[in-house]
């Protein structure tokens, strides 16, 4: 399991970044720019945003540092104003309208600082119908069609992908990418925007080649009956003989011939190529992967190209070989959890400090980003 380091590094190094405290893909694209080096100052509210895991634990929170402010006090939206006046970017995930009402929206932060790159994170965006409503990702992915062609039966419902799609797949790394694009035209031309990542649209966007795919005649619009959807036997999830499951992804023809020459059916199965034949070239492999435990056919198809591997757990994930051996989990403060990504060879991110607890370096970001209206205050129970 790879090592952290302490001092600050990454090609972020220098870039400074408001996070107004909130829940979800805002604070996970956060925590990725400051994995990347920006120094990230989460402006947390007194007595915690009333959703949410022990700050202690909170591991998007990482690599940040944490001041308390009252944006209802009066004098609230001064102070966060201060340090927007020395940021680069602002992150905030407020419904349409908070931040303004707050005194902290667009026009404001940028009359004080117009190279201000100001990062916006909703699930429907800044305008249209459903812009003022509440949700969650499952509702986002759902009227995106997402949703709809994920899992293998045609005849029952989607499989929910827990909230990976939506909140941080269409929404936190669409956000990060804005927000840097839209650092570069600031850099380059002196005039900050405003960046409206709405998860609507990056789940969306996430479906373009399906899009084409449908286009083309090469994609049905149901789930379960497609390539990458389940409906196709050698693209798929079988159970083993202890409950375990192997994923299969042997697409290509010279993948698929060692897939089934080491699953032992490359004399009997079926042609991969009649669709007719599916469901029993399906049956086939089902039962030979029935015939041995996780365990054994991970040992089959270990080191081949036949594009086979173990289902593993959460808990598991980090002792596989590979993921050992690249370092893909660290360990910090005695909590394993993902290394940040992606690799840079010149200036590589690291972890250099556990999740942020609210407030308690307040004091520091005062001295450090100069501002003085910052001051200490009690953290509510």
């Amino acid at each position: 399991m790879s090592t952290t380091h302490s001092a600050r590094n990454g090609p972020l190094t220098g870039v400074r970044v408001v996070e107004l405290a909130g829940i979800g893909p805002g604070p996970f694209a956060a925590m990725l720019l400051a994995d990347l080096g920006a120094d990230v100052v989460r402006v947390d509210r007194p007595g915690g945003a009333g959703l949410g895991i022990d700050p202690a634990h909170d591991l998007t929170n990482r690599n940040k540092r944490s001041v308390l402010v009252d944006l209802k006090a009066g004098d609230g939206p001064a102070t966060v104003l201060d340090l927007v006046e020395r940021a680069d970017i602002l992150v905030e995930g407020y419904r349409p309208g908070v931040a303004e009402r707050l005194g902290v929206g667009p026009e404001a932060c940028l009359a004080r600082n117009p190279r201000l790159v100001y990062g916006r994170m909703t699930g429907w965006g800044q305008d249209g119908p459903l812009a003022p409503t509440a949700g969650h990702d499952i509702g986002y992915i759902a009227l995106t069609g997402t949703l709809g062609m994920i899992g293998p039966d045609p005849d029952g419902p989607p499989t929910v992908p827990a909230n990976l799609v939506g909140d941080y797949a269409g929404g936190s790394l669409y956000l990060v990418v804005g927000v840097l694009a839209a650092l570069q035209h600031a850099r380059a031309h002196g005039e900050g925007q405003v960046v409206d990542a709405a998860i609507v649209d990056g789940a969306a966007h996430l479906t373009t080649m399906i899009h084409a795919m449908l286009a083309a005649g090469g994609w049905q619009d149901r789930r379960g009956v497609n390539l990458l959807d389940g409906g196709c036997p050698f693209y798929g999830v079988y159970e083993t003989s202890d409950g375990g499951h192997m994923a299969v992804g042997a697409l290509e023809e010279r993948f698929y011939g060692e897939f089934v020459r080491l699953l032992g059916l490359a004399r009997t199965a079926p042609p991969r190529g009649d669709l007719a034949r599916w469901p029993e070239l399906r049956e086939a492999v089902a039962a030979r992967f029935r015939s041995r435990t996780r365990e054994e056919w991970t040992a089959v198809f270990d080191g081949s190209d036949a594009c086979v591997a173990p289902v593993l757990s959460l808990r598991e994930a980090p002792a596989h070989p590979h993921l050992a051996a690249r370092g893909t989990f660290a360990e910090h403060a005695g909590t394993v959890q993902p290394a940040p990504a992606p690799r840079f060879s010149a200036t590589p991110g690291t972890l250099r400090t556990g999740p942020a607890l609210p407030g308690a370096d307040t004091a520091e970001v005062a001295r450090d980003w100069a501002v003085p209206s910052l001051h200490p205050q009690e953290t509510s129970a």
